[in-house]
């Protein structure tokens, strides 16, 4: 791998486009992936939010489910945000029928646990390893972690709950930072590609 990693944004729903300019802001070459053949050309990998019964319904039908899992499994650096964190939990509390994970990380997540669409909020929030102050959230429909396993690491909380969490080569958070213009997120998460590159 160069020192430009290219990392994709599975586009099979959500705000995907934010996402691919917040990556090439964090000088990271950024493509959409659907396709299994597109996953096996990136170094790292941005779930994006969304709505995450219909993505885990889509990844299926696309035929993403196994190859993601097989990528997450061997260690491919992923990022989740909103959607894509629940995507990345072991296991939902309250899981929607037929709704699948790709898991990666350790943790239980709740689906829409800061309440509905206009409920939605921006907070100041804390993040461990994120230089230059408070990362600006924003909360839409979002998730929290109930708990994580040993190999995670809580790496922010708000309002006394989990809200972002890092395990290796897998981060999540349950707000969109991608939606601020402030990338340090993923400036963070570019790191991690290139050191696991």
């Amino acid at each position: 791998m160069s020192d430009t990693p290219v990392i994709g944004v599975l586009a099979l729903q959500g705000d995907v486009r934010e996402h691919l300019i917040a990556l090439a802001s964090a000088d990271a070459l950024a493509r959409p992936v659907r396709r299994p053949e597109e996953l096996a050309e990136v170094d790292g990998l941005v779930l994006p939010g969304g709505e995450s019964t219909t993505m885990s319904k889509l990844a299926a039908l696309f035929g993403m489910l196994e190859p993601l899992r097989e990528r997450i499994a061997a260690g491919m650096p992923v990022y989740g945000t909103c959607a894509g964190m629940i995507l990345l939990a072991d296991k939902i509390l309250d899981p929607r029928s037929g709704q699948e994970t790709l898991g990666g990380i350790d943790m239980i997540v709740r689906r829409n646990a800061f309440g509905r669409q206009n409920e939605s909020f921006e907070a100041a929030v804390e993040v461990a390893g994120i230089d230059g102050g408070p990362v600006e959230g924003v909360f839409i429909r979002a998730p929290w972690v109930e708990s994580v396993g040993a190999g995670a690491k809580v790496i922010a909380e708000h309002g006394g709950h989990i809200v972002a969490v890092r395990q290796q080569n897998a981060l999540a958070t349950s707000f969109h930072p991608e939606l601020t213009g402030d990338h340090r997120l993923h400036a963070y998460f570019t790191e991690m590609v290139r050191a696991a590159g």
